[in-house]
């Protein structure tokens, strides 16, 4: 019996550790994506090549992270709930991997652009999408620290808006483009930038759903609220105020 409950409390240390590292992980991206979007918004070189320069200690804690769930699976072969929180572990930490990667391809853009002239209606469009797509990620990463489902849920039903703003962005860029053939580099790499952003908010929307189905043993039902349509007719650009 004192073995098995030597065997039970390892486990449970090993899964708490497991947890803190997805945490700090979670932390890492988040920070991530707050410079690289800070770095493009004051075209801050410096800290764009700073942030590209961060992604290495993300990749490295999510093969860290898959190695350590990949020896648990092997040695503890867990069941039920503690089944889903190595596996969760796993999957959590492949898409905080991927915001990471994000927010890299956002800094180096920043570098492409330089201190060219942006429109200050379409960057404040863009800072708008990041600050959306930043809450997602810091409530995203509450939720998975506080097994909070009901969290998770409101992140995931919150995805459309991101969606949304994008598509109407993705007018006014093509707008810009059309009207002065001269800004066809400079506004492509904004919406490249604009398109990475959106696809934080998707990774974002992977954790939840995945948090959820770690605290509930459920999947959520039904489609993502998503605006795939391109209807911008429908879609007003609405910039942050």
């Amino acid at each position: 019996m004192s073995e098995h409950k030597h065997i039970v409390s390892a486990f449970e240390q090993e899964l708490e550790a497991l947890k803190s590292r997805i945490i700090e992980m979670g932390g890492l991206a988040e920070r991530s994506v707050a410079d690289a979007v800070s770095a493009l918004d004051t075209r801050d070189a410096e800290l764009a090549a700073r942030t590209v320069a961060a992604d290495t200690r993300i990749d490295d804690m999510e093969t860290e992270i898959e190695e350590k769930a990949i020896l648990m699976l092997a040695r503890r072969q867990p069941l039920a709930a503690d089944l889903r929180e190595v596996m969760a572990a796993m999957r959590i930490a492949s898409n905080l991997e991927r915001i990471g990667d994000l927010a890299k391809n956002i800094a180096k853009r920043t570098a492409a652009i330089g201190n060219e002239h942006r429109p200050q209606q379409v960057s404040r469009g863009v800072n708008h999408m990041a600050d959306l797509a930043l809450l997602q990620l810091r409530d995203v990463l509450n939720a998975c620290a506080r097994r909070d489902a009901a969290t998770a849920v409101a992140v995931r039903n919150r995805d459309g808006e991101i969606d949304a703003l994008y598509n109407s962005l993705f007018r006014e860029l093509l707008t810009y483009m059309m009207e002065d053939p001269r800004s066809i580099t400079r506004v492509a790499h904004l919406l490249f930038c604009a398109k990475n952003i959106e696809r934080i908010g998707d990774h974002a929307t992977n954790v939840a759903e995945t948090v959820y189905y770690l605290v509930t043993g459920n999947r959520l039902s039904g489609e993502r609220q998503k605006d795939d349509s391109h209807n911008y007719a429908t879609v007003p650009f609405k910039p942050a105020t």
